[in-house]
């Protein structure tokens, strides 16, 4: 007798959902089985991609201030998140960065003042932290 593989079609499998899995039309239909399985590289399933811009502990908590705010300093979130290290708060400020969630606006002068400010593709994420808020109400301990 041999085992499935987890994540992995027998080979004499039909093709579709199993007569017990995910419907065909479910929110994962329009992705397909090999963009679900994490990558090595780039993802290209749009849960996974979600997670990269969210992923690492305290960044939906870095997020929910910029939603609260549309933008702010360092200063402004180190107080609001007094928990996060300086070193956390960069990195998470750098990822959102990259990943086109928020902008880094530096002004000349001395010293100089830099400003965090959301943007179009941050905003977009506010259903997906509101159901975030949403979920954790309804089942706080």
């Amino acid at each position: 007798m041999t085992h499935q593989t987890v994540g992995h079609a027998p080979e004499d499998a039909q093709d579709g959902p199993p007569a017990d899995g995910p419907p065909a039309d479910g929110p994962l239909a329009d992705c397909p089985d090999a963009a679900l399985v994490p990558p090595a590289r780039e993802p290209h399933c749009p849960v996974d991609i979600t997670l990269g811009a969210l992923g690492g502990r305290w960044t939906p908590l870095v997020l929910r201030e910029f939603l609260r705010r549309g933008e702010a300093t360092y200063s402004e979130l180190s107080t609001a998140l007094p928990v996060l290290s300086d070193k956390v708060l960069s990195d998470r400020l750098a990822q959102l960065t990259r990943v086109g969630v928020i902008e880094r606006h530096r002004t000349a002068g001395w010293p100089p003042r830099v400003r965090y400010v959301l943007t179009g593709r941050g905003r977009a994420l506010e259903p997906v932290v509101h159901s975030m808020w949403e979920w954790g109400s309804v089942r706080q301990p």
